[in-house]
């Protein structure tokens, strides 16, 4: 069985030397990080976990509580690609990933006693009912936590201009001619639903638009089928829209295939704007003009502050907003005014 030694031997370092780059410490050189990890990939060397968590007094795992309400879970596209990323950033510095529930051996319990039973170093939060006791227990605790997508002063934070994202989706739609747009909502019980809803609200003000309650149609949950629920609404009215925002990708996706079944042809009929810029909003016809918030930039940098508070034990929270960009392809079309 390989050792630090073996490798101290090959590598001319000192065991300790060896034992700080396995273990993460970060007063040590680069290159001679880079050729301790060489060796140990020539050798076949592979870490003791246990011995690892003895000398570091941690679990080097993360919790990960992920509780989403639409069924689609961690398929989703957006929350599989800030998961992905998150998972990277985290394995890169040794950490392991482990979903946490309530259930304890076929026992109910809470997220802070799976959390101490596990013995996880952190959780990220994504996409929870923020409402729930239990995940309020495990924000108040001493165990460091970050929270994606929400704001909290309970915990580090990280999340999109979502504000933001809304009004230049509108802005955009009104400098095409648009002056009736309607706005399919994620849900007012979701963070970014309703925020995006403010947006959006906050746009036809600037803009000098008159809201119409009836260009509001709730999406529950960012779903395909709310989506296209919502649509057949919006196509009821006597007077359509020109121009639909919808609050999530999916939820634009559903409205399309609404549209077409009404027999709308889309952007000439009306035109569509999406948010999230999923892979597949530029596969659709016509592709799908939609905000993009950088998913990769969101798993990634909630995995370092989570990681630092980790190592620093750091008392002071973060909370991150993620710069967001318009997408423009071919769903959105200039109308006379």
């Amino acid at each position: 069985m390989i050792t630090i030694y073996d490798i101290a031997k090959k590598t001319g370092y000192s065991p300790t030397t060896v034992s700080k780059v396995f273990n993460n410490y970060s007063d040590v050189r680069a290159r001679t990080r880079q050729e301790i990890l060489q060796a140990a990939e020539e050798l076949g060397y592979v870490p003791n976990a246990h011995a690892r968590t003895l000398t570091t007094k941690k679990s080097w795992t993360i919790g990960v509580l992920f509780v989403e309400s639409s069924g689609i879970g961690i398929r989703h596209p957006y929350f599989s690609a800030v998961i992905e990323s998150f998972k990277q950033v985290a394995a890169s510095k040794g950490y392991v990933l482990m979903f946490i529930s309530k259930d304890v051996g076929g026992r109910r319990s809470g997220y802070l006693e799976n959390c101490k039973l596990r013995g996880v170093d952190g959780v990220v939060v994504i996409l929870s009912d923020y409402d729930d006791p239990d995940l309020q227990e495990l924000l108040d605790s001493n165990i460091p936590c970050v929270v994606i997508d929400y704001d909290t002063t309970q915990a580090h934070a990280v999340y999109s201009d979502n504000i933001e994202g809304s009004y230049r989706a509108v802005e955009y739609l009104h400098s095409l001619g648009h002056r009736r747009i309607a706005h399919i909502t994620g849900g007012m019980n979701t963070f970014a639903g309703a925020k995006r809803e403010t947006g959006y609200t906050t746009a036809l003000k600037r803009l000098k638009l008159q809201p119409q309650e009836a260009y509001i149609v709730a999406g529950a949950y960012f779903s395909i089928e709310s989506g296209y629920a919502a649509m057949m609404k919006l196509l009821e009215l006597e007077e359509r829209p020109t121009a639909m925002f919808a609050a999530g990708d999916h939820l634009a996706l559903g409205a399309m295939i609404a549209a077409k079944e009404h027999g709308l042809s889309l952007p000439r009929d009306m035109s569509i704007i999406g948010y999230d810029d999923i892979d597949l909003a530029q596969y659709l016809t016509p592709a799908l003009t939609t905000i993009r918030q950088d998913s990769v930039r969101m798993g990634s940098r909630a995995a370092e502050i989570l990681i630092q508070s980790i190592d620093n034990d750091t008392t002071s929270l973060e909370a991150i907003v993620l710069p967001v960009e318009l997408v423009v392809r071919e769903s959105c079309i200039r109308v006379e005014q």
